[in-house]
């Protein structure tokens, strides 16, 4: 029996929308896909950068949670 592993890789737009790509993997094959817009993409070498690529190319979500200060960045400034 395979044994199927997701995980996640999460990214912030500038106005404070989450998009979400998921990195599934079934035996050694990986499979991403966006919760946002629907792409779909088979991935046999680094999975990880190429979810953020998408995020950041299609969905101009590049402020990552879990770096220091996010939550200041991702807030759009008053002004």
């Amino acid at each position: 029996m395979q044994q199927i592993d997701t995980s996640e890789v999460r990214r912030w737009d500038r106005h404070g929308r989450r998009h979400v790509v998921r990195v599934g993997r079934t035996g050694g094959r990986r499979t991403l896909s966006c919760d946002t817009c629907g792409w779909r993409r088979g991935a046999q070498f680094l999975p990880w950068l190429k979810a953020e690529e998408h995020l950041a190319g299609a969905h101009q979500a590049t402020v990552d949670p879990a770096a220091p200060g996010a939550a200041q960045r991702a807030t759009p400034a008053e002004g």
